[in-house]
C-alpha cells in the first residue's frame, strides 16, 4: 500500500481511479517520473520482446523500424543502441529526421515522398536482418521481401487500417485485400521467419512479462533507456491529444493526466 507502481491493462486506464490485478503491477524504479512510468510498459515490453525474443537481435545486424518517432519506435531505437554496431533504418515524416538522427537512426527515410524499400536497397542491397512491422497490408509483403536470408519479420499492428478520425471502409477493405499471406513451404524455400506479436494476449504470461520488465527496469537504472515524452495532456483535452497522434505530429509518447500540471494552471490564471 502506498507504493508507486506501473500497471498493465488491456483497457480502462483513461480515468482517475482504476482496479487492476496485483500481478499486473510493477514497482516504479527510483527516480522515474509518473509520466515516464506511463510511457514505459506497453511500448518498451513490445519493443523488447519483438527485437530480442522474436528478432534475436545481435551485433552488426540491421533493423528497419516503421513509425520510428512513435512510442514503440523510440523504444526500439533505444533498445537497438544497447547492442553493438546495429544499423537502424527508420521511416518517419521529414520534420522528424533530425530528432531521429540524434537518437541513433543511421538512415531516416521519408515514407511520404520516397519508396522506403528502394532507399534501403540503395544503401544495403541485400536488405535488412529484422523488420518491425506495425503497418500491415501491402507493407508486410514489402517487409518480407526486404529481409536478408535468415531475416525475421515481426508484425505487431495494422496501422494502415487507421487513416483518420473515422473508419474508412475503403482503406480497411484495401488493407485486408493486400494483407500478407505465406505458407510454411514458401518459408522453407526463402530461409526467412515471420512472427506475430500482440501484448494484449500475453496477460496470462505473468512470469514472462515480469522477467521482461525486470530487464527494462535494469536498463533504465543504468541510463540505457529513457521514455521519450512528446507531450502531456489533461483529460479535458483528450481530443487534442488524439489529434496530435492522428496528424502524426508526435515524437515519442503522448501522455494523458487527470489534471493539467500546476505550472500550466498558474499560467492560465495569470
Amino acid at each position: 500500500v502506498g507504493d508507486k507502481v506501473m500497471v498493465l491493462a488491456r483497457s480502462g486506464l483513461w480515468q482517475e481511479v482504476v482496479n487492476v490485478p496485483a500481478n499486473q503491477t510493477f514497482p516504479m524504479p527510483e527516480g522515474m517520473s509518473f509520466e515516464e512510468a506511463a510511457a514505459l510498459l506497453v511500448n518498451y515490453i513490445t519493443a523488447y520482446m519483438v527485437l530480442f525474443d522474436f528478432g534475436n537481435l545481435r551485433p552488426n545486424q540491421s533493423v528497419l523500424i516503421h513509425m520510428a518517432a512513435g512510442g514503440v519506435g523510440t523504444a526500439a531505437i533505444q533498445l537497438c543502441k544497447t547492442v553493438e554496431n546495429v544499423t537502424i533504418f527508420g521511416t518517419a515524416s521529414a520534420s522528424k529526421h533530425d530528432s531521429l538522427k540524434e537518437s541513433g537512426v543511421a538512415h531516416p527515410i521519408d515514407y511520404r515522398t520516397m519508396d522506403y524499400a528502394e532507399e534501403i536497397r540503395k544503401i544495403s542491397p541485400k536488405g535488412v536482418d529484422i523488420v518491425l512491422d506495425p503497418l500491415g497490408g501491402s507493407d508486410t509483403s514489402k517487409a518480407f521481401n526486404l529481409l536478408k536470408p535468415m531475416g525475421k519479420l515481426i508484425t505487431y499492428g495494422v496501422a494502415n487500417l487507421l487513416t483518420g478520425q473515422k473508419k474508412n471502409l475503403m482503406a480497411m477493405a484495401k488493407t485486408w485485400w493486400n494483407q500478407f499471406s505465406i505458407t510454411a513451404l514458401q518459408l522453407l524455400h526463402q530461409n526467412k521467419a515471420v512472427c506475430g506479436y500482440h501484448l494484449g494476449y500475453l496477460d496470462e504470461e505473468v512470469e514472462l512479462l515480469r522477467s521482461v520488465v525486470a530487464e527494462l527496469v535494469n536498463l533504465y537504472s543504468q541510463g540505457k533507456i529513457k521514455p521519450k515524452i512528446d507531450s502531456v495532456w489533461p483529460f479535458d483535452q483528450v481530443a487534442e491529444a488524439m489529434r496530435q497522434m492522428q496528424e502524426k505530429k508526435n515524437v515519442g509518447k503522448v501522455i494523458l493526466v487527470p489534471e493539467a500540471p500546476k505550472e500550466e494552471s498558474k499560467k492560465a490564471e495569470n
